[in-house]
């Protein structure tokens, strides 16, 4: 990274005394030729040399800016971060069936569906996870890998953005969503490997039992956190001879099974039924799961003061020149 910078930038309040130096330069100059009159002289005033009076002053002034300017020490160079050890290897799995599409959030006063809030609490998790490297997978009726494990965060949040409900189906293969996510972690050599399982509905695709993928995943020393979200009762809209009415019906969340998934590989499970206890669960395993990153910044970079002081060093040489000849006053 290219970078251009001031060591020492508190040191252009020196600044200040230049109007000072304007006032008092034009408020007490001096008289030059004292004479009882000078109406003689007033033929010998050639037009267009007023403002050479200025000219010292002007000279003096600019100088003083770069002198100030190069005791600042500008300084142009090239920065570098070298990762000495990585962080922890994380894959979001979300859930992104029909189920998630329940209007039982908020987002500024205004109900949204689970997704919404779901991508808004995931962006903000991921940003808060500079050094680990981040992959998420989708499932509904199948799961499939939407991004793999990588430090680039802007690709992972462009991504996540495009995510839709339905991409991946409307059923909830839990037991796909664990076995693709293990797939990706189970040969890395990192010292943390972590899924966190997001979904409000139960296993209903069957390959695999999920406790099954949830021993797989244990095998390879993978840690799974299980989050289900959605309240009690889940508003879904149907139609009517009066119109589209929004009706509750009860959720089909398998607490339990969530709940033993977790324990079984390590984790924790936790239940999320409004934005808030989702931001405040993502802040909580963000917290458990720490990174210990080790990295060294290179930085090479060289002075840039010479290009202000000698041109400052000119100027004053000049205005010296200037004031013992031709602009010298008399007396």
């Amino acid at each position: 990274m290219h970078y251009f910078q001031f060591q020492d930038p508190w040191l252009f309040l020196l600044l200040v005394v230049l109007p000072v130096i304007i006032y008092r330069t034009l408020k007490n100059r001096p008289a030059t030729l004292h004479f009882s009159s000078i109406d003689s002289l007033k033929t010998l005033r050639r037009r267009g040399v007023e403002f050479l009076a200025a000219i010292p002053l002007v000279l003096r002034c600019l100088a003083i800016a770069l002198l100030v300017t190069a005791l600042a020490r500008p300084q142009e160079g090239h920065k570098s971060t070298e990762i000495l050890s990585a962080g922890v290897d994380i894959l979001l799995a979300i859930d992104t069936s029909g189920s998630m599409s329940a209007q039982d959030f908020e987002k500024n006063d205004q109900p949204v569906d689970r997704l919404t809030v779901v991508k808004d609490v995931v962006s903000e998790f991921i940003d808060s996870r500079e050094f680990d490297r981040i992959g998420m997978v989708v499932f509904g009726d199948e799961a499939f890998t939407q991004c793999p494990l990588t430090l680039d965060h802007d690709i992972l949040h462009s991504l996540l953005n495009k995510l839709e409900i339905g991409v991946a189906g409307n059923s909830t293969a839990i037991d796909s969503a664990i076995g693709v996510s293990v797939k990706r972690l189970k040969n890395l050599k990192s010292k943390s490997k972590v899924i966190i399982l997001l979904t409000d509905g139960r296993n209903t695709v069957k390959t695999i039992t999920p406790f099954q993928a949830a021993e797989i995943a244990k095998t390879y020393g993978i840690k799974i956190y299980t989050v289900g979200v959605g309240t009690r009762r889940k508003p879904f809209a149907t139609r009517s001879p009066f119109g589209q009415r929004m009706l509750r019906r009860d959720i089909s969340l398998d607490e339990d099974s969530l709940k033993k998934i977790a324990e079984q590989t390590g984790g924790q499970y936790f239940r999320a039924t409004d934005s808030d206890s989702l931001k405040q669960i993502y802040a909580q395993i963000d917290s458990l799961e720490k990174s210990e990153v080790k990295w060294i910044d290179h930085s090479e970079y060289r002075e840039l003061f010479p290009l202000f002081l000698i041109p400052a060093l000119l100027l004053v040489l000049t205005e010296m020149i200037l004031t013992q000849t031709r602009l010298r006053r008399v007396p």
